[in-house]
């Protein structure tokens, strides 16, 4: 059962973004800056409506949003120049903190873009939303923008899965269902009532997320979720309905490999706090198996997952190698 702590958190610290119009938002702004970032990789077909629909309404229009930037991550397509034409500033992932070695992944990306974005408040958004609107950067805002003392705020949603013509409602969400949850409430129960998470989109204060390491591959949402618990306090965190949410979605293999890197990450966790204590780390190879005319075809995928430490470490993150509002082509 559900923690009464975690449902009296529930209680008081999720909202709806129906709570936070944009001009509701802009009011509570005051001197502080928000930055939207978009980790993406080869997603040219829905990069470019997202950055227009953030920064027509919110940048145009309202003085909400003071920079989008998107993280492109080693695309093979035309990403970066369509979120460039629709107005975002874009930066090569590899081209930010160059002497630093490279790593791959979505949380290498993120982590990156804290080193090229000035806000007080960022704001994670992935980049391959099809419904995407701006309630989704205005229900995220609001809270920490209204609440000196919220430090981080996660989107939640509902999440159809849409396949072949037919549309099961719910069932969007099946790595954390399957994984994520569960581990959640067998291992941290006060974070089961995060309703997703490890939703794409979320908005921190720049301290905050500077103070904590980046995984960088899937498990990134996962590990910021434990790991600003452990920083904050769940009092400091919340969630926000920003409603339905419909995307692109993976093979079951490559939800699999997936769930692999979050299994990897919840393990870090664990040993980190001694509740895992073997002696040695566990295996990080993944096989599974394709079938063929022949017979069965293994395939073998490294799951471990790199880490960054947190931002403010690494000394000379701040003075970034791209100036402010320089767009890299």
């Amino acid at each position: 059962m559900m923690p009464t702590r975690t449902r009296q958190w529930m209680s008081r610290n999720t909202g709806s973004h129906l709570d936070w119009p944009a001009e509701r938002a802009l009011a509570h702004k005051g001197a502080e800056t928000v930055s939207v970032v978009l980790p993406a990789k080869d997603e040219q077909e829905t990069v470019g409506a997202i950055v227009e629909a953030i920064r027509k309404p919110l940048v145009e229009r309202l003085p909400l949003v003071d920079e989008i930037v998107v993280i492109d991550s080693r695309s093979g397509d035309g990403t970066a120049v369509t979120a460039r034409e629709a107005g975002a500033l874009v930066y090569h992932q590899d081209d930010i903190l160059p002497d630093l070695p490279g790593l791959w992944g979505k949380g290498e990306a993120l982590w990156k873009s804290l080193a090229v974005t000035t806000g007080d408040v960022v704001v994670f958004v992935d980049a391959d939303i099809r419904n995407f609107g701006p309630h989704f950067i205005t229900g995220l805002v609001g809270p920490l923008l209204a609440d000196p003392d919220m430090g981080y705020v996660k989107g939640c949603y509902s999440r159809p899965l849409l396949e072949e013509g037919s549309v099961a409602p719910a069932d969007g969400g099946r790595v954390t269902e399957l994984v994520a949850r569960p581990l959640l409430n067998m291992c941290w129960p006060h974070l089961s009532g995060f309703v997703q998470p490890l939703a794409g989109e979320y908005a921190g204060r720049r301290a905050v997320l500077e103070a904590v390491p980046f995984v960088c591959g899937y498990g990134v949402e996962f590990a910021l979720l434990v790991d600003l618990a452990d920083l904050l306090g769940v009092d400091r965190m919340a969630q926000t309905d920003l409603g339905v949410r419909e995307h692109s979605h993976q093979s079951t293999a490559a939800l699999g490999r997936m769930s692999g890197q979050i299994i990897n990450t919840a393990w870090s966790r664990l040993h980190r706090h001694g509740l895992a204590t073997a002696a040695r780390p566990p295996a990080t190879g993944l096989t599974q198996f394709v079938q063929t005319p022949v017979g069965y075809h293994a395939l073998d995928w490294d799951v471990d997952v790199p880490e960054r430490p947190p931002m403010r470490q690494v000394a000379h993150a701040r003075s970034a190698q791209f100036p402010p509002g320089r767009v890299q082509r």
